[in-house]
């Protein structure tokens, strides 16, 4: 299986990143052979819209079957559910720990957002 985990940079050493769609990169781990790591940068980490849902076709054409992150906002989490990917939020430290509480069964799925949505109204008058 492939988890994917949110990451400010590269490699198992990388700390999670708190975002899902404006995360700079995904780490993915093949959870059955763990010394396939790649780094897969998040190409729509600067989108003016639509990020989390983006970020999700991303993933879901990598075949990443779960992602591990700090918060999943509405729409990111309605098209990871669309896509089948499982979602583990509250996420911290750094993606090797993260694969590490995830061998150890420490990490449990949600199934909503973790944050609300977004006001695309911010600040205007």
């Amino acid at each position: 299986m492939k988890l994917a985990v949110c990451a400010q940079g590269e490699g198992l050493k990388a700390k999670v990143d708190e975002r899902f769609g404006r995360c700079p990169c995904f780490v993915i781990v093949d959870t059955e052979n763990a010394d396939r790591v790649i780094t897969v940068n998040n190409s729509d980490a600067d989108a003016s819209g639509g990020a989390g849902p983006q970020a999700a076709q991303l993933l879901a054409g990598l075949g990443v079957s779960a992602v591990a992150l700090g918060n999943v906002g509405p729409n990111a989490a309605t098209a990871l559910e669309a896509a089948k990917i499982a979602v583990y939020s509250g996420i911290t430290g750094t993606v090797e720990e993260t694969l590490q509480k995830y061998r150890a069964g420490d990490l449990h799925p949600v199934s909503e957002a973790s944050v609300p949505p977004h006001s695309g109204m911010k600040g205007m008058r």
